[in-house]
């Protein structure tokens, strides 16, 4: 929870400074983009802003066993970062008291959620193997709809979007509670594996925020 709640930090801050780097007030009193801004957000750098965080990801699944501890943390956060960078285009897109209303039902929602995975006695593996099932579904249909551009399916995407990632919330609290007695006794496994735990949370946390912000946010005229 340590690693996570820095990773936010650090994805909340790059893309908060990527806003003020990339926008101006121009002089009828709207927002403008500066050549900053439409580098990253309107040439093709976007595509590499895009899936920078996915290359990071795959990078951390794949190599994480083999990396040292400061190679893995240095990823992770530099992970944190670019997702940052990809994240700041919602400033321009939802107002700014939006994304924080919507920031802390998240938050609010992630820590109730993460806490009943951490406490309950039941079993929540059949529901985590039929919430990645619908998380397949739900790649999909996203990219279907990227040519289709249909509102409906579009606001499925967000409700099944949250109500996915709410119990895949659950579900791997409850799984990485239930791995710790395997690697315990393994004092640099352990780092690495909470680490690995952390990037998962993360994920759960920023894709329910994007689904939520998707959902209910308030865009800019």
């Amino acid at each position: 929870y340590n690693h996570m709640t820095i990773a936010l930090a650090i994805s909340g801050l790059v893309a908060i400074g990527t806003f003020m780097l990339g926008t101006t007030t121009n002089a009828a009193g709207k927002l403008a983009l500066t050549p900053f801004g439409q580098a990253v957000w309107l040439s093709p750098l976007k595509w590499v802003v895009m899936l920078a965080p996915l290359a990071f990801t795959l990078v951390l699944s794949f190599r994480w066993e083999k990396m040292g501890m400061g190679a893995l943390l240095g990823t992770f956060y530099a992970f944190s970062a670019a997702m940052g960078l990809s994240l700041s285009s919602v400033f321009v897109i939802y107002k700014l008291g939006s994304i924080a209303q919507v920031f802390f039902i998240t938050a609010a929602s992630f820590g109730a959620l993460s806490l009943f995975g951490y406490t309950t006695k039941k079993d929540l593996s059949s529901m985590g193997k039929f919430m990645l099932m619908g998380l397949f579904g739900l790649i999909i249909a996203g990219i279907v709809n990227i040519f289709m551009k249909a509102p409906a399916l579009q606001f499925a995407i967000n409700v099944l979007g949250v109500m996915i990632f709410a119990g895949l919330t659950a579900w791997d609290t409850q799984r990485l509670k239930e791995e710790y007695d395997v690697v315990a006794g393994d004092a640099t496994l352990v780092q690495k594996w909470s680490l690995m735990g952390a990037l998962t949370l993360y994920l759960d946390f920023i894709n329910m925020f994007q689904f939520l912000l998707s959902l209910i946010g308030n865009r800019n005229e």
